[in-house]
């Protein structure tokens, strides 16, 4: 056996002996996220799939609804630095990432040195709050940063500090002063959260949690070497061959040309998702089995982060839109067409 198996046979070990307290600092950050944010369990924890993933998540809901207290509580809790940055139309895109500033001497004259000054992106938690609301040059500001934990600055290229992610909230693109972000953009995104608004009876408790005396300051439940240490161990985390064809029949089938797209998809599917789509799938589904205390991703995982996964990333052409079609219900009928089952028919036809 080489060393870098006898490695990944050592990292697999540590894991499985850290598993129950991995699963109690996991549930614990649930736990205290969900006491924040009243009655959206559901979009705690996604954020939490993402954070252990180490991607971006963008959520998307009306004004009002806790996404900027649950990005800050979630910087608080992981005792990460936080960088809200507020989009709106007049943003510059040097607002955003800093620019080169020029230094002078004691006499007020021009030294011939620049410094950086560093924007609110250079930050292990950055809030992109009403992401939507600033112009499409500005939005692509934040691309390569992103993508790449890195800015370019002068010709200089500079490290975000580690972990990072962006968290970006937008409102609904129906609504005024919003401008729908571009699709390469929307692509950096490991998954789109939907917040919705509460229920009679969580309006209920929220109204009166927020009616008490103040609350008392979140304390961190761990620092940036443990969520690092996290996130290292989702990418240990055992995907099953099966599981991967699935994520990628389901992937494929978004496709208008596919066997198994669903009627809707053949007619109102633009394009159909991308190979980056279906990691992102994987991601997130390694990220829900360790939250859930599994070493082993599962169907189930797959199925659960698919639309988080796909639905920012599945367009609608226009005749879609008109008729009220969204991505969650071509999604959700390709979920009730593409079973675990089809699995059998498509390793057969793989082995002849």
């Amino acid at each position: 056996m080489g060393s870098s198996a006898v490695s990944d046979v050592e990292a697999g070990s540590d894991v499985e002996a850290a598993l129950p307290q991995v699963t109690d600092e996991i549930e614990r950050l649930r736990k205290a996220l969900g006491l924040e944010l009243l009655g959206q369990e559901a979009v705690v924890e996604q954020v939490i799939w993402a954070l252990l993933a180490g991607g971006h998540a963008l959520l998307e809901g009306a004004p009002g609804l806790g996404k900027t207290l649950l990005v800050q509580s979630l910087a608080r809790l992981v005792g990460l630095d936080f960088s809200r940055i507020q989009f709106t139309p007049d943003l510059m895109p040097s607002d955003i990432t800093g620019s080169e500033v020029l230094l002078l001497d004691d006499r007020g004259s021009s030294s011939g040195k620049f410094a950086l000054h560093k924007g609110p992106i250079f930050a292990h938690v950055v809030l992109a709050d009403e992401i939507n609301r600033a112009s499409p040059k500005t939005q692509s500001a934040l691309l390569e940063v992103m993508q790449d934990a890195a800015v370019t600055i002068g010709g200089q290229r500079y490290p975000m500090p580690g972990p990072f992610i962006v968290l970006g909230t937008q409102n609904p693109i129906e609504m005024e002063g919003t401008y729908p972000l571009p699709e390469a953009q929307l692509d950096r995104f490991l998954l789109k959260i939907l917040v919705m608004a509460p229920e009679l009876e969580q309006f209920e408790a929220i109204l009166m949690a927020t009616s008490t005396l103040a609350r008392p300051a979140l304390e961190p439940l761990m620092d940036k070497q443990q969520l690092a240490r996290l996130q290292a161990w989702c990418q240990q985390i055992v995907v099953p061959r099966a599981v991967v064809r699935y994520a990628a029949l389901l992937c494929t089938a978004t496709r208008p040309d596919s066997e198994l797209a669903t009627p809707s998809v053949k007619k109102h599917s633009r394009l159909g998702v991308s190979v980056r789509a279906g990691m992102a799938v994987i991601s997130a589904a390694k990220a829900r089995a360790l939250a859930a205390g599994r070493l082993q991703a599962a169907f189930d995982d797959v199925r659960a982060v698919l639309p988080a996964a796909l639905r920012h990333r599945l367009l609608v052409n226009f005749e879609g839109q008109a008729l009220g079609v969204t991505p969650d219900l071509m999604l959700e009928e390709l979920l009730d067409r593409v079973s675990p089952r089809l699995l059998e028919s498509s390793f057969a036809e793989r082995g002849r």
